[in-house]
Order: structure tokens, then sequence, then C-alpha cells
């Protein structure tokens, strides 16, 4: 019996003898299968072949990815909150040397995840940590694919996980799309954490929404207006992506969200 993990998407799956016949998630038309077709591991072959590196982003904030890159390729963000560390987002890969160093940054209380491209492991995730909630947002609990009690489904428009930091519902991407609020950040002039519910782009003055990224499919104007509305009770002035690199705006992002928007409705109305 295994919990078999898709190496396109990072997800893992519930407990089988056989890996499952198809990855639900890569056969969505905002996934994709590489010309390998469907293929599978495990967390402890992954274990021997990949390590996770850590950057420090901010005081407060650091990323977590996987080298070599799998998956999708995200990386997560750990989060010194005042009541207790949280993880924002989640990789596939955690090994005995991520746990350790996170038990040294103070450990976890919370993980809260933007959407189902990045759920991968994220109960291991919560079992290694001591089984701290794992906060999703209801509008996608038919994307879990590994059920558990830890899974703590939140309703709603927002969510406060402590005080200053709160989980936003944008959708786009995804119905129950998130992004975290981070009032202390950037030294008290607020963060956003946005996977690619917002998606910092190369020309960082800029972000862009798509309903899918690697096979191109826009939004309707309606759905980044909703993205726009949603964030915009909230003060930031940095916002940080899914990705090592590119996907940092370090001032200025809250205008950068507007006028992206802006740009983007202008384009696809012709």
């Amino acid at each position: 019996m295994n919990h078999s993990i898709c190496t396109t998407c990072g997800t893992q799956y519930a407990e089988s003898v056989d890996p499952p016949a198809q990855c639900p998630i890569c056969d969505d038309e905002r996934q994709y299968l590489g010309p390998g077709g469907q293929q599978w591991i495990t967390l402890e072959k992954l274990r021997r072949t990949h390590r996770n590196s850590f950057r420090k982003k901010e005081e407060g904030l650091y990323g977590i990815g996987t080298v070599p890159e799998f998956g999708i390729g995200q990386r997560a963000l750990l989060l010194k909150g005042p009541e207790g560390n949280i993880l924002w987002d989640c990789i596939s890969l955690v090994d005995e040397a991520t746990i350790d160093i996170i038990k040294g940054l103070g450990g976890l209380s919370a993980i809260a995840i933007s959407h189902p491209h990045y759920y991968t492991t994220m109960v291991e995730w919560s079992r290694a940590f001591g089984n701290v909630p794992v906060y999703l947002h209801a509008a996608d609990r038919e994307h879990v694919q590994r059920p558990d009690s830890v899974l703590h489904f939140w309703e709603g428009e927002t969510q406060s996980l402590q005080k200053g930091i709160t989980l936003i519902r944008c959708g786009g991407h995804f119905a129950g799309g998130t992004v975290l609020h981070w009032e202390q950040g950037a030294e008290g002039k607020g963060v956003l954490l946005t996977g690619d519910i917002i998606q910092v782009v190369p020309d960082r003055g800029f972000v862009s929404f798509m309903y899918s990224y690697p096979n191109l499919i826009p939004l309707p104007a309606a759905a980044v207006e909703a993205i726009v509305s949603a964030v915009e009770p909230f003060t930031f002035d940095r916002m940080y992506g899914a990705w090592w690199g590119r996907s940092t705006i370090l001032t200025g992002a809250a205008l950068s969200v507007k006028r992206s928007a802006e740009r983007y409705i202008r384009m696809i109305s012709g």
C-alpha cells in the first residue's frame, strides 16, 4: 500500500495497492500531462533524489523549494506569525532535514494553500508537525485526492488565521482560489502572498490572471474584477508569487494589481 504522487503536478493520493488509473488534477483543462504520459512516484523515492532549499525573503518570511525542480516547480513560504508559524502553499517533498530546520524556526501552527495545484503532500506536512490544521477553501473540496481529518474547509470570503494574517478568497484560477494578507510584512506596509491566483510576471510593474497558465486560457473580465475587489480592502505594498526569482514585487504591488487588471480587461475586450 502506497500514497502515490503524480510526477507532473506533485499531488499525493489516498493509500492504494496500485497507483490510480489517472490524475484528475492533470486531466483537468487547467493542467496537462507530459509527453511521457501519466507517471507516479512515492514520497520515499522522492526523498532519495531531491532535497529542499531554504532562502530568507525578508524578516519573518522564508522560501522553501525543491532541488532539482519537481512537479509544477512552485516553492512554499514559511511565515513567522505572532501566534505560530504558518506554511503558505505546499510542495511535495517533506523530509527529515526540512522538518528539523522548520522546527528550529519554531515549527508550524497551521498550513494554508492557495489552490489545488499546490495541495501536493499537505497531509504528510500536517502529520510531520503534530497534525496542524490545513486550511483549504470549501469551494475546492472536490479536488482533494487524499481526504483526512486535518483538512479544514473554510467558507465565505475571508478567514483570519492570526491577528494581522488573513486568507482572502479571490476565485479566478479556481473557484476557491485564495491569497494571504500579512499586515505586518514589508516593514508594516503589508504583504500579499498570491501563489499564482495573482501571477507576478517578468515585468514586475504588472501581474496577470489566468484560468490556465500552461494552456493559456484567459479569465473573463468579471472574474478579474472580482479578484481586484477581493484584495482592494487590504493594504499591501509587496507581493510574493509562487516561484523563485521572478515572482516578487518589492514595492507598489497594490497599484500593479489595479493597473494590470485594467490592461487585461482592455485587451480581452478588444
